[in-house]
């Protein structure tokens, strides 16, 4: 049960990320009034959902585990979103930004063997 519940966090907490940037983007530029923009709107809504799922779970997380076992699983959520951002949001990955995400990989495995 506790892993599904860790997946649930991480997942929840990458959407919730995609979602404010589409949102976000979404915003831009259009006038208030225009249809395009409740869309928006919706879009942000979902996005606060998500990242209040995953506040919460991670509250009931922290009840049952150490904040030290916990914390590596959610240093994957920066390599999750810099893909997910790549595929969702046609975002680009640079040579410096792949090397960042494997960098913050390495450090997250060192301090969860520690």
């Amino acid at each position: 049960m506790i892993p599904l519940l860790i997946l649930v966090s991480l997942l929840a907490f990458v959407a919730g990320e995609l979602l404010l940037k589409l949102a976000v983007n979404k915003f831009d530029g259009v006038p208030p009034g225009d249809p395009e923009r409740k869309w928006a709107v919706c879009i942000f809504a979902a996005s606060i959902l998500s990242m209040s799922v995953t506040f919460f779970v991670n509250l009931g997380l922290l009840q049952k585990l150490e904040l030290s076992y916990l914390f590596p699983f959610q240093g994957l959520s920066v390599i999750i979103i810099a893909f997910t951002s790549a595929w969702f949001l046609k975002e680009r990955l640079t040579p410096a930004l792949v090397t960042g995400v494997i960098l913050i990989t390495v450090g997250v495995i060192l301090v969860s063997s520690s």
